[in-house]
């Protein structure tokens, strides 16, 4: 009630009390790390995540993020898998609700004119398997499903599966986490998505080096970011998503062996008022006809 009535300072007050008799409650000490750093006492913030983080082995909490957004820590590679995963099941039942009515989400509608832009420009009618990576409650996939024979979709969180699958968009649902389902395929996607995925990921040298082999050749790979201006690849902000540089990502890209056909900067969103500009990127795989004379000329051979 403290913290709802915005007193963070007595809410972590209270808290503190609470955990001299409960010292191993590691929701508590998330908590008390939170009101901490709403009232600004950051030093106080940094200190319940550092007893969270002990109690948390799982790393349900995020405390390691929480404490590399502060400077306080190392954030590590790739996703912290168990953090994602019981966000998106705690946030699954209002999540539309949230992101589309409150927050002004508008990243399917864009990545969705991307894609339809392409497919004139290419003179393709439709897509025979697609696959919507943190498909989330569909909101991606019900701007392709009229475009794709077979949609597949793949979350992370399976209360975020179970909304979707009430809806009846998708032709598969697959709990995973994203480079695991990745690596478990090669070549069968003319079509991958991922709105407003990555921005969990951080580095995105593995997610795409993941990417690229599951995409058949000529494959097209429409996904979002949240962008910075700095001379960093990549960092983690506040909000515990990671932003990415505009030209890092053009470098990862073209490291991939993508072919970059569109690449803009917009809007995604807004976080507590402030818009979030971000980075919408529409790539292909290069078709079998360009990779053969690349591998000639290199003096390869190409695989039949």
């Amino acid at each position: 009630m403290l913290a709802e009535g915005g007193d963070y300072a007595a809410a972590a007050d209270l808290m503190s009390q609470a955990l001299e008799n409960a010292p191993d409650w590691a929701a508590g000490w998330d908590l008390l790390g939170t009101f901490h750093e709403k009232s600004g006492e950051v030093a106080g913030a940094i200190s319940a995540w550092r007893r969270l983080e002990a109690l948390d082995d799982d790393g349900v909490f995020g405390a390691r993020l929480k404490l590399a957004a502060h400077n306080a820590g190392a954030a590590g590679e790739g996703t912290a898998v168990s953090y994602v995963e019981a966000l998106f099941d705690q946030y699954a039942p209002q999540f539309e609700r949230s992101l589309v009515d409150k927050l002004g989400y508008r990243v399917p509608e864009m990545l969705d004119g991307l894609v339809v832009e392409q497919m004139v420009a290419l003179g393709i009618e439709r897509f025979a398997k697609a696959i919507d990576l943190g498909c989330g409650t569909g909101l991606m996939g019900e701007k392709l499903r009229a475009k794709v024979d077979f949609l597949e979709g793949v979350d992370i969180s399976a209360a975020m599966i179970a909304e979707t699958a009430r809806k009846g968009i998708y032709d598969n649902l697959q709990k995973a986490e994203l480079v695991a389902a990745l690596n478990a395929r090669r070549a069968e996607a003319d079509l991958m998505t991922a709105a407003d995925v990555f921005i969990y990921c951080g580095d995105l040298q593995p997610v795409l080096a993941a990417l690229v082999p599951a995409l058949k050749p000529g494959g097209l790979v429409a996904f979002s970011l949240e962008a910075h201006d700095g001379e960093e690849a990549v960092f983690l902000r506040p909000s515990l998503r990671y932003a990415h540089g505009i030209a890092a990502t053009r470098d990862a890209l073209v490291v991939a062996g993508l072919e970059v056909l569109r690449f803009e900067t917009a809007t995604l969103r807004r976080d507590r008022g402030v818009p979030i500009t971000g980075i919408l990127v529409l790539a292909r795989k290069p078709p079998v006809e360009l990779t053969a004379a690349n591998d000639g000329a290199s003096g390869g051979n190409v695989a039949a």
